[in-house]
């Protein structure tokens, strides 16, 4: 078991990629605490770690609110006395539309939830990990804030890009901090993963193109990844369990990209 007596945190843990490396986390042994705002989602998660012999701890938590923040990484630590490992993976999607049209609140929530709480949750679980000297932080950027090529952009979805665009710049500057006590901090960038959340953003892109979601799902598909298909959700957190485990312990300030071949960004 690779991730044998850890304790992992693991936000947006109740569905979709959050769920899987929930799943294969406490299934290499970790103990997991699976956070989120979905309290019936989280239910579920943790009844099936539990039904695989597995250690399993929820804590709802909207990692936006800085308190709930805290009391989680208390609540963590009151249950486990240690924290070795944080995925950021809490996200929403933000709005489809374009910057001329866009609404403040919804560009302030998308940054909240996607950017402000991946970096409460860092700032927080740090003032556990530093003293020890120890510790992985994985963030899930994605594939529409990195850019097949580094220049491209996403249409229609400025506020989801900058989140993105910003946990890299954040992986990126927290591994130089905080390198020197042995902590590691990367991000995952997937592209499309197949799952409720990929299908909800092709419903309002091809709403907003007036076409049918099947007919952009497969344009895309066909055009835009060298494998002909989006990963699984499975795929991308297999990912996150080599990051966190011992496997990847030179690997730091990095973006790791599961993307299938994605090469093109409409």
């Amino acid at each position: 078991m690779r991730l044998k007596d850890k304790v992992a945190i693991v936000t947006g843990g109740g569905r979709g990629i959050g769920r899987e490396i929930s799943l294969a986390f406490a299934a290499e042994g970790a103990a997991v605490v699976i956070v989120g705002r979905g309290l019936a989602q989280l239910e579920q998660t943790a009844d099936e770690i539990r039904s695989r012999k597995g250690k399993v701890l929820l804590i709802p938590t909207d990692v936006a609110r800085e308190e709930q923040v805290k009391q989680m990484m208390a609540g963590t630590i009151e249950e486990y006395g240690q924290i070795d490992i944080l995925v950021n993976n809490s996200g929403i999607t933000g709005p489809t539309a374009t910057v001329v049209d866009m609404s403040l609140d919804a560009w302030n929530e998308t940054l909240a939830v996607n950017l402000t709480g991946a970096m409460l949750c860092s700032r927080e679980v740090l003032k556990h990990m530093i003293p020890r000297k120890s510790g992985t932080i994985i963030m899930m950027s994605s594939e529409g804030g990195r850019g097949c090529d580094g220049k491209s952009g996403f249409p229609k979805r400025s506020a989801y890009c900058c989140s993105k665009i910003g946990m890299i710049g954040l992986t990126e500057t927290m591994s130089v901090e905080v390198g020197q006590y042995g902590i590691r901090v990367n991000a995952i960038s997937p592209a499309g993963v197949l799952g409720e959340r990929i299908h909800s953003i092709f419903r309002s892109r091809a709403e907003a193109m007036g076409i049918s979601e099947e007919e952009l799902l497969k344009g895309v598909v066909t055009t835009n990844y060298s494998l002909g298909r989006m990963a699984e959700e499975a795929e991308v957190a297999s990912v996150a369990v080599f990051l966190a485990s011992s496997e990847a312990s030179a690997i730091t300030g990095q973006v790791l990209v599961a993307n299938c071949g994605h090469h093109i960004l409409h």
